[in-house]
């Protein structure tokens, strides 16, 4: 087994069980934390295809920008020891039935394609000026719309974070 490989059934494990903390944790702090886990793995499987440009993009800007923002959303409206509720049992249920149809899916897709080496592929060289350019460009191949729409989603995660705080912090309010 090279290293290589062996790296790949690390990030999937870790990417695997992170997931699953992420979504079963009832504490808000910690579900937060998984994902912070989880998309750094993800980096790591950039890495590992030499995409160090999406490694880093994913990096910065999921892992260190939209999990920090609501790690931040979370310590500011004081609900580090937020606990959420136990879900209904049909919610259980649901959540199993649309896991066994993805994966279903996934196993099918994943089967029933040949994965074969395209031996015609050449590389392209690396041009630090164009990569710049198409970052700021708003033209074709352009990244500014990108960017924007991202800064926006952005904005959107901290107010949904801070109004769903909110909203249970008047609820506690109006109930004593």
């Amino acid at each position: 087994m090279t290293l290589n490989v062996l790296m790949f059934y690390l990030l999937s494990g870790i990417i695997l069980t992170f997931s699953v903390l992420t979504i079963t944790s009832r504490r808000m702090l910690r579900a937060a934390v998984y994902l912070l886990f989880v998309l750094v793995a993800t980096a790591g499987f950039y890495f590992l295809l030499n995409y160090q440009f999406l490694a880093a993009v994913q990096l910065t800007l999921y892992a260190g920008g939209i999990v920090v923002l609501i790690i931040f959303s979370i310590l500011l409206t004081s609900h580090i020891s937020h606990k959420f509720a136990k879900p209904a049992p049909w919610k259980l249920w649901m959540g199993v039935s649309v896991l066994a149809v993805g994966g279903a899916l996934t196993l099918w897709t994943l089967l029933s394609h040949d994965f074969v080496k395209s031996a015609g592929v050449k590389t392209v060289p690396v041009d630090m000026h164009l990569i710049g350019n198409q970052l700021l460009g708003m033209g074709k191949n352009g990244y500014v719309l990108s960017f924007e729409i991202i800064s926006i989603l952005l904005l959107a995660a901290m107010i949904a974070a801070i109004v769903s705080v909110k909203k249970e912090k008047n609820k506690k309010s109006e109930t004593l």
